[in-house]
């Protein structure tokens, strides 16, 4: 079912051939977050996926994310034994099928902070994770300083990061970077800061090794804990901001 007018504009344009065009942006201006693209995931995953299925410690809520001067800020907070933060999807709502995605962001600092940008297959509700496929623009884990994680996860793969990059950057935590991501029907690239870094394309490419021919949504989380940001976290650094300022689609 097409959810919007994004993505019927974006069909149209695959008919027509054109590139290079901007086929959805959120530059988060205004004071409020635009609910025709954006959802808020809310509480802690249970019943059915408690800890995010990671073991994560925060409670999502509304409150922890706001737009301040054209960002996005989502803030990682802890009172008395709660840990707070957000987590947003454009799931049913900002939905697409290659191209290349852009995300300018900076990232928080601290122990157990695990920040992302990511997307999930639109079919998820169907198929189920892995099979409905991860593509991981953007992950940071505060216990390994200046490192990039970029990674993809299939039912070849399931839970375990065998097709990822981990990428030094001593910088990276100084101001906003780009990080951005080409998905073609045969390849998808990432870079940082226009740079190249890591391009998945498998020989062979099947429901279990390419899960990467239909429409995804977007994720953006500012995790804490789990099995892959944690388990220790550094207490006194909270509150912590991770702060977006752009998001582009173009094809």
């Amino acid at each position: 079912m097409i959810k919007n007018l994004t993505y019927i504009i974006f069909l149209i344009m695959i008919s027509c051939g054109n590139v290079d065009t901007v086929i959805w942006e959120e530059q988060f201006n205004g004071n409020q977050l635009n609910t025709s693209s954006w959802n808020y995931q809310l509480g802690d995953g249970c019943p059915d996926l408690c800890g995010w299925g990671n073991n994560e410690r925060q409670i999502y809520t509304e409150e922890n994310a706001k737009l301040e001067q054209g960002n996005l800020i989502i803030t990682a907070t802890k009172t008395g034994d709660v840990y707070k933060s957000s987590r947003l999807t454009t799931k049913d709502k900002i939905e697409f099928q290659y191209g290349t995605i852009e995300v300018r962001a900076k990232l928080p600092m601290g122990h157990g902070l695990w920040p992302a940008i990511w997307m999930l297959g639109a079919d998820i509700d169907d198929t189920g994770w892995p099979d409905c496929g991860e593509i991981d623009i953007m992950e940071y884990v505060g216990k390994e300083p200046h490192t990039i994680y970029t990674s993809l996860h299939t039912r070849q793969s399931f839970g375990n990061t065998i097709n990822s990059k981990k990428t030094l950057i001593d910088t990276i935590e100084e101001g906003f970077h780009i990080y951005k991501t080409k998905w073609t029907k045969d390849t998808i690239e990432f870079y940082i800061d226009n740079k190249l870094v890591y391009t998945f394309s498998p020989e062979i490419k099947n429901d279990k090794t390419w899960p990467f021919d239909k429409p995804f949504y977007i994720i953006i989380n500012l995790a804490i804990g789990g099995n892959f940001g944690g388990p220790e976290v550094d207490d006194t650094i909270f509150p912590k901001q991770f702060e977006i300022d752009y998001i582009k689609i173009w094809k």
